[in-house]
């Protein structure tokens, strides 16, 4: 990565290259703007398809969209909790993938605009449309995966810099300044370690081989209780 914008926050952040703040050398980049083409985004599902042996195009392209938001709000994350906020326009950032289709870097070129919340409302909004129209999926679900990710891109970053409260604290007035249909992420603390108390599911328990994941609404709240205190 050159020495723009997201190099200052990734330097500030501990751990950086192990959140998708920095970009391995074997990684192939892209660009964001792919996320808001319905046909590129339909080959994407199909691809995860092939690997889960599943055709059930509307549980992939959730699978998918839970795993490729979190890597597009990694640097919105980081550059929020560094007090040195990152675009968040499609065309400002590219995508690092490594063999086999997996997003795992992000890196927005430019400092925010004046309007960081229109940025992101848009970007969001045409990623969504397009992961809607591949998967046959609702919109709105989609939305609250990608409030989950940011509760959980901003939780990483601010585990990372020893300031939980603070940088979590930064997910309400963000999602609300985004608007609906973009719920409020939420956390839970549980024997003194937070946790996103997650707002959407991300469906990957109906592919094959696949487990409820711990933190999953679907689990009664006290089985949820129980299995976080066991972390």
């Amino acid at each position: 990565m050159d020495g723009g914008p997201q190099a200052v926050v990734a330097a500030r952040v501990p751990g950086a290259a192990g959140l998708g703040l920095l970009a391995p050398p074997s990684a192939r980049p892209f660009p964001a703007a792919l996320l808001a083409d319905p046909a590129w985004t339909a080959g994407r599902v199909a691809a995860l398809g092939r690997r889960y042996r599943s055709a059930d195009r509307r549980v992939l392209a959730t699978v998918w969209w839970y795993s490729a938001s979190a890597v597009l709000l990694t640097p919105v994350a980081a550059g929020l909790a560094t007090g040195r906020p990152l675009s968040a326009r499609l065309a400002d950032t590219t995508l690092y993938e490594i063999a086999g289709g997996t997003v795992l870097a992000g890196v927005s070129r430019a400092p925010a605009g004046p309007d960081s919340a229109g940025e992101l409302r848009e970007a969001l909004g045409s990623a969504i449309a397009a992961v809607a129209e591949a998967g046959g999926v609702r919109p709105r679900p989609l939305w609250a995966v990608a409030a989950d990710s940011l509760a959980g891109r901003l939780l990483a970053v601010g585990r990372a810099l020893g300031a939980v409260g603070a940088v979590t604290a930064l997910a309400a007035p963000v999602a609300a300044a985004v608007g609906n249909p973009m719920p409020a992420p939420r956390y839970t603390d549980v024997g003194g370690v937070r946790y996103v108390r997650r707002v959407s599911c991300c469906l990957l328990l109906r592919l094959p081989g696949e487990a409820m994941c711990t933190a999953c609404p679907a689990r009664p709240p006290a089985h949820r209780q129980v299995l976080l205190e066991g972390l």
